[in-house]
């Protein structure tokens, strides 16, 4: 007889099952940041809307959170993606957990002393941005040494992720210099550049890799254009966007440019929606999975809107328009979706688990839209601003709690069908 083997009996949680695969530890270190940064967040709204007692870091607390947000934790589940996938995409063998453990412990100590230490010293902050930039150069280091070993012919996304990783650890080093100036404006440039050129590039380049909706022959754009059309319009509008950064702080805010910025964001967001709506046509999406991927890629969409609606609107009226609705579009409502998503997809085909969404994943899922829509409120001019806003970090932070302790367990314990991996 042949079929499925019977699943084996849960194993005991042990720190070493965390280096039996790199998504492992990269995912549990990622998984723990994002736990420890959401909570924390959560606690200083609470704290703002009178709930808690309030806290007064030493790091303004916008700069701590959007710092850690975009290079703290994101990078941690890049190195348990990217050792886990890349080898496959670049024919090469495949670097043992353990090669990975000093780096991503120095990405993870690094981003806890950030945050601690931004409560009470700044140099203290800095030393831990450094320390994290640093274990993110030791495993870009390593990834580049993959791409180079590499014969096979096709490494383009390979090398279009490293490039990313090259940006990041630049913007993170300059970010480390602009708090040791004491330049506010510079600090967060140098966070939405990261944000676009960094985490951006890495998310779309990893997603026309490995997602059908920008390869299929069923979806009338991919035939008329070919496959990779799609993945230079998301490159294209992520590089606009880093660059378009500097135009706010060398001061280039003339209504004609702001027009033009607006016009091409709408472009690019609709092009994307369009893609969305396409896809959704030609696919049931019945499968819990593929609907929340598909979610999070239209909610990129959405964000190029949001932003181009918003430059328009600055351009016309010559007033700021909602400049933090299309940030946490793009951050929560894009990246968050597409995290849980994809994160979750891996663990759970590595652990010899059914690579579907139960119900918890898929209410926890729309708890996160949930969060993101009341962020979103949340830059409204409303008198609520601040109680949207502290619901929304609060609703979040359970959303990541539960689904790091979740995944947490099964980093810790070997896979119940007995394969190793």
């Amino acid at each position: 007889m042949t079929g499925k083997p019977p699943a084996l009996p849960p194993s005991p949680w042990r720190p070493r099952h965390l280096l039996l695969a790199p998504h492992r530890l990269g995912f549990f270190l990622g998984c723990a940041l994002l736990v420890a940064a959401s909570l924390w967040w959560a606690w200083l709204q609470l704290g703002r809307a009178g709930l808690v007692p309030a806290t007064a870091p030493a790091v303004a607390p916008v700069t701590l959170h959007s710092a850690l947000m975009v290079f703290g934790f994101l990078p941690l589940f890049f190195v348990g993606f990217l050792f886990t996938a890349a080898p496959r995409w670049l024919y090469v063998r495949p670097l043992p957990a353990r090669a990975l453990v000093a780096p991503a412990l120095i990405q993870a100590v690094g981003w806890l002393l950030w945050l601690l230490g931004g409560h009470w010293d700044l140099g203290a902050a800095v030393a831990g941005l450094l320390l994290g930039t640093g274990g993110l150069a030791w495993s870009a280091a390593k990834f580049w040494t993959l791409v180079r070993a590499s014969t096979e012919e096709d490494r383009l996304h390979p090398k279009l992720v490293g490039c990313a990783l090259l940006v990041g650890i630049a913007c993170q080093f300059a970010l480390a210099a602009a708090l040791l100036l004491g330049a506010p404006g510079l600090q967060r440039a140098l966070v939405q550049c990261g944000l676009w050129a960094f985490v951006v590039v890495v998310f779309v380049t990893v997603a026309h890799r490995m997602l059908p909706f920008f390869t299929s022959d069923a979806v009338p754009l991919v035939q008329a254009w070919g496959p990779f059309w799609m993945l230079w319009l998301m490159l294209g509008a992520a590089v606009f966007q880093a660059v378009a950064v500097w135009t706010d702080v060398l001061g280039a805010s003339h209504p004609a440019w702001l027009l033009l910025r607006g016009a091409l964001e709408v472009v690019a967001g609709a092009a994307l929606v369009a893609v969305a709506v396409a896809w959704s046509r030609v696919q049931s999406l019945k499968v819990r999975l593929m609907r929340m991927l598909h979610l999070g890629f239209a909610w990129l969409g959405v964000a190029l809107l949001l932003a181009g609606g918003a430059h328009l609107g600055q351009g016309w009226t010559g007033q700021p328009v909602l400049p933090l609705a299309p940030l946490h579009a793009l951050a929560m409502g894009s990246l968050g979706s597409l995290l849980l998503a994809m994160v979750t997809r891996v663990s759970a085909g590595h652990s010899g688990r059914p690579q579907a969404a139960d119900n918890l994943t898929w209410a926890l899922f729309w708890m996160l839209q949930a969060a993101t829509v009341l962020r979103i409120a949340a830059s409204l001019p409303l008198t609520t601003g601040q109680a949207l806003l502290a619901a929304s970090a609060t609703l979040w932070a359970s959303v990541v709690l539960a689904w790091a302790l979740r995944l947490g367990d099964w980093y810790g314990r070997t896979r119940p069908d007995g394969r190793p991996g």
